[in-house]
């Protein structure tokens, strides 16, 4: 239900001049190299991670480099080296070489603030205000928001985590999967099975099964449950309503929600699909990309060449090319899809972190601010996460 029209505009009077200063307040974007990156030097990079409004990267010497907004501190990482590196919404984790994990930026919800312990070198993953992660004996680690018990992960050995906004569900070594966090619709009732594969989504969660077939449970508001179609699948991405997958034979097939054309797949075969937040984008078998649904933003308009890998986020998309080079597309308002171009130098990248729908869930700043912008209409502030995508449900 809108709010009255004296209430909106009351709220928009009050919340405009905070849009100013936001917007006037620098670091907000950087379309510059990274910190730390000299301006005429090749950027080598082993990984990378696409944020909601920041990047960072892993270099050759292990070095981490970040760019885009630097609000909290997110685009300002710590000295030492590293293996892997994970940017969520306003904060980033990142594995250290000795297995220790160290976070910056937002920490309000103790995100930042991970336990202390050796942690996994192959997979993290950052929630709306929680981030998970596999131990190297298997368990897990969870830290940050936990209100609805998202971040206190069950006993047991793990081999993939996959955290959404306020659930969490992973895959254990003997192939079941549990999950934990917020039930209300049922994203905690997994069926029975074993699994390959586990995505979150917005309120629900696919999975693989080990015979191929698929499974969906929690939210159905648009079908994103139960509308999956029959047959043998690789993989699957699951997006804010919507979800797609890859069959055995290359196609994909894509349920839930398509205000957007997020269903609409176009022609052809791939080996990796991406859902964001109303579009999707997949790597056809001639390393190709298409991409469908929303284009407010030219996030379905992705540039030529051959990729390796690429990850759909809310509003934006980046792929990694088979020649090691990063290119993004879509919003662009903080410089989350401007990475860094070195005069004189090639910035190259091997590894783009799937699940970037998960890994952008993040608060943009002070809730008061977006509550408002949502109550008005101005998403200037909310322009992707948790606010942004709650506006949706009005």
């Amino acid at each position: 239900m809108r709010a009255p029209l004296v209430v909106r505009l009351l709220l928009l009077a009050l919340l405009a001049p905070a849009l100013v200063i936001l917007a006037a307040t620098p670091g907000w974007f950087s379309g510059s190299p990274p910190d730390g990156v000299e301006a005429n030097a090749a950027i080598i990079f082993t990984q990378v991670s696409a944020g909601c409004w920041h990047t960072c990267g892993v270099r050759t010497d292990g070095a981490v480099a970040c760019w885009g907004d630097n609000n909290w501190g997110q685009r300002t990482p710590p000295a030492g080296t590293f293996t892997q590196v994970s940017a969520g919404g306003s904060h980033t984790c990142g594995v250290r070489t000795d297995g220790t994990v160290a976070c910056w930026g937002r920490n309000i919800e103790g995100q930042a603030s991970p336990p202390a312990g050796t942690f996994s070198r192959v997979q993290v993953s950052a929630g709306g205000y929680h981030t998970c992660e596999v131990k190297t004996n298997g368990t897990l680690a969870c830290w940050g928001l936990n209100d609805q018990m998202q971040a206190t992960p069950p006993a047991g050995t793990f081999s993939q985590v996959s955290a959404g906004e306020w659930h969490t569900c992973g895959v254990k070594v003997d192939g079941s999967v549990e999950c934990w966090g917020r039930n209300n619709e049922g994203q905690g009732n997994v069926p029975a099975g074993t699994f390959t594969q586990v995505d979150t989504g917005w309120g629900f969660t696919c999975a693989v099964k080990t015979d191929g077939n698929l499974t969906c449970w929690g939210l159905d508001s648009f079908g994103q449950r139960t509308g999956y179609p029959a047959g043998t699948f690789a993989q699957v991405s699951a997006g804010i309503w919507h979800a797609c997958a890859v069959k055995a034979d290359g196609s994909v097939a894509c349920w839930g929600r398509s205000d957007q054309g997020q269903r609409n797949v176009p022609a052809g075969t791939f080996t990796q699909v991406a859902a964001g937040g109303t579009h999707t984008c997949g790597i056809k078998t001639d390393g190709t990309l298409a991409c469908w649904g929303d284009n407010t933003y030219e996030q379905i308009t992705p540039p030529s060449g051959t990729f390796a890998q690429v990850s759909a986020g809310y509003l934006f998309t980046c792929g990694v090319k088979t020649g090691g080079t990063l290119a993004c597309w879509g919003d662009d308002t903080y410089g989350q899809a401007t990475p860094p171009e070195p005069v004189g130098g090639i910035a190259e990248y091997s590894q783009l972190e799937p699940g970037a729908v998960a890994s952008t869930y993040d608060s943009p700043g002070t809730s008061a601010l977006a509550l408002a912008a949502l109550a008005t209409g101005a998403v200037a502030v909310a322009a992707c996460g948790w606010y942004a995508k709650r506006r949706w449900l009005s």
